[in-house]
């Protein structure tokens, strides 16, 4: 029998879903045109007035907003709300230039707790269970998001946050650790330090890990899961929105639900911005509906996944999002030919003899784009005669040129070779001078 965290909301009727989320449409959008100066002067520039906002339809209307948006009103600029009423403050990392600020209420804070809570339901997590963060604390919104939906939620938190990975396994079999929240690539790097260290995941209590925070391929999810023993949920979320608690897998594992009575989707097309139908791939795009301190209205997220309304297998009621299919402002292109990192990470896995850690270079020699991608070997494979590595690396080109529809050089490494991250796995090193 399926749990919920909140029933009404995840169950609701499509019909009661759409007038909610249009009358709190229209709530934000009239707010927005009376505090916020931003929003006051975009909509005047395409002649609307809150009043032309009636239905879910007129969304199309608003113009969208973007990142830049958020770097040219650096700090406050998109601030809806005196600061005296900001209980926190949130920004990105590892963006070059001005981070994207965020800033929240209290009420923000309570909402965010509760999708938060509601995605760890989803995930199987009750007040029995007991989390271990180990997403980064700080300005990163990773660690205090899910930290604060699962105090909600009455679970118990170990909020060690990333690094020190031996640490982490230590506190993980000390303390009984049920769950594990953390990246997905920190996921295999805890796994494979395990082994170093002669520990069995199936002989701790972990039972499923919650990852998120960098696309990751449903092959790594059966990596993940075939290693460490647990069920892998995929957890979607983004500080410019709310943080983690945007969407999740339940159990079954068919999509992510978006709690949608707080942000409404739309998928467009990345280059052209019309609205797609469900079903087709394209651009997300999030708007807030309950958000207080700093709403956005059709905010481009640039990650890539297909809308899907069928009534899931749990009996949630929520649109689902497929897991995040790459990201349209990190998509490679290579000699015209788009690439993204998660297609490589699938062909790897997919042949199965290879660690999963990688690298994409990209350099331009001659006019000509290269891309080379490094692959880090098994210690069994590393230890095998050169025929067999030179067969490998073969096979390996000739599987990537089929999915890529592009020349890819291929060099494997040995064992440990590619720098191992606590956070976000730096997949793409790019030394063109575009």
């Amino acid at each position: 029998m399926s749990t919920y965290w909140n029933k009404p909301a995840e169950t609701m009727e499509r019909e009661e879903m759409t007038n909610l989320q249009a009358g709190r449409l229209k709530e934000i959008v009239t707010r927005l045109y009376r505090q916020q100066p931003f929003y006051r002067s975009k909509m005047q520039a395409e002649g609307l007035l809150p009043e032309d906002v009636v239905t879910l339809e007129d969304i199309g209307k608003l113009p969208f907003t973007t990142k830049q948006d958020m770097r040219d009103n650096y700090p406050y600029g998109l601030f809806a709300v005196p600061m005296s009423e900001i209980v926190r403050i949130h920004a990105s990392s590892g963006t070059t230039g001005r981070p994207t600020v965020v800033g929240y209420t209290k009420r923000d804070i309570g909402i965010w707790s509760e999708v938060a809570a509601r995605s760890l339901v989803s995930a199987g997590l009750s007040r029995q269970s007991c989390i271990q963060v180990a997403y980064g604390y700080g300005l990163f919104t990773g660690g205090l998001g899910i930290h604060y939906g699962a105090e909600l939620l009455g679970a118990s938190v170990i909020p060690i946050s990333s690094g020190n990975t031996a640490r982490q396994i230590m506190l993980m079999k000390d303390f009984g650790t049920t769950a594990l929240a953390c990246t997905p690539s920190y996921a295999l790097y805890i796994a494979e330090t395990m082994r170093e260290m002669g520990i069995d995941p199936r002989e701790t209590s972990l039972k499923v890990g919650i990852f998120g925070a960098e696309p990751w391929s449903e092959r790594m999810r059966q990596e993940i899961e075939a290693q460490l023993g647990i069920k892998a949920i995929d957890i979607y979320g983004l500080s410019e929105i709310i943080g983690p608690g945007v969407a999740i897998e339940c159990c079954v594992q068919d999509g992510l639900h978006i709690s949608e009575d707080h942000f409404y989707p739309e998928i467009i097309n990345p280059v052209t911005g019309e609205v797609l139908p469900d079903g087709e791939k394209g651009e997300l795009v999030l708007t807030t509906l309950t958000k207080e301190g700093m709403p956005m209205v059709r905010y481009r997220t640039r990650d890539l996944t297909v809308l899907y309304r069928e009534k899931c297998a749990c009996g949630r009621t929520l649109v689902r999002m497929s897991k995040v299919l790459g990201r349209s402002d990190d998509m490679l292109i290579i000699r015209g030919v788009n690439v993204f990192p998660s297609q490589v990470e699938s062909v790897l896995l997919g042949i199965g003899e290879t660690s999963p850690h990688y690298q994409l270079i990209v350099d331009r020699k001659d006019n000509l784009d290269h891309l080379t991608v490094l692959v880090e070997v098994t210690e069994e494979m590393f230890s095998d005669e050169v025929r067999g590595l030179e067969e490998l690396e073969g096979r390996i080109k000739a599987e990537l040129a089929s999915v890529l529809n592009v020349a890819a050089a291929v060099r494997l490494v040995g064992p440990k070779t590619i720098e191992r991250s606590e956070g976000k796995a730096k997949r793409v090193i790019d030394k063109r001078k575009l």
